[in-house]
């Protein structure tokens, strides 16, 4: 099992849709100084359930992770990431040999869950990730 990909809108600096792909060799990610490289580390920990606003780098309410705006873009409503994992080796005992997880939370403070498209309860994906070696 590996991480396949992470698919980011409205997360933090990620205003626009962005997409990462991963083979299962080795991948890294390099760039400058303020490009968003700790953005995609707090993504994969926030959309595998941390709660706590200061470990992501965050202030106040949850809220903090969505696109604040900047001098040319507006702010957004909404912050949605998707982690989807390679499964065919069955290492998460699902029958699908691809598991997407995915997080959105609103600027009201809600969030919705939801794992290989369906909605879902923050639980049903720990329990998944339960024993795996994968947590937030």
């Amino acid at each position: 099992m590996y991480i396949k990909s992470i698919k980011m809108q409205g997360f933090k600096s990620f205003a626009d849709k962005t997409e990462l792909n991963f083979d299962k060799d080795i991948s890294a990610i390099v760039g400058p100084n303020g490009s968003g490289k700790s953005n995609v580390v707090d993504a994969v920990r926030w959309v595998l359930g941390e709660q706590s606003v200061k470990s992501l780098r965050g202030s106040d309410a949850m809220s903090d992770v969505i696109f604040s705006g900047s001098k040319s873009r507006n702010p957004l409503n909404v912050a949605s990431v998707t982690l989807t994992f390679d499964n065919s080796d069955q290492y998460l005992n699902v029958p699908y040999s691809e598991v997407s997880i995915k997080r959105r939370v609103y600027r009201t403070g809600e969030n919705e869950y939801f794992l290989n498209g369906k909605k879902c309860r923050l639980k049903d994906i720990t329990d998944l990730l339960l024993d795996s070696g994968i947590g937030k």
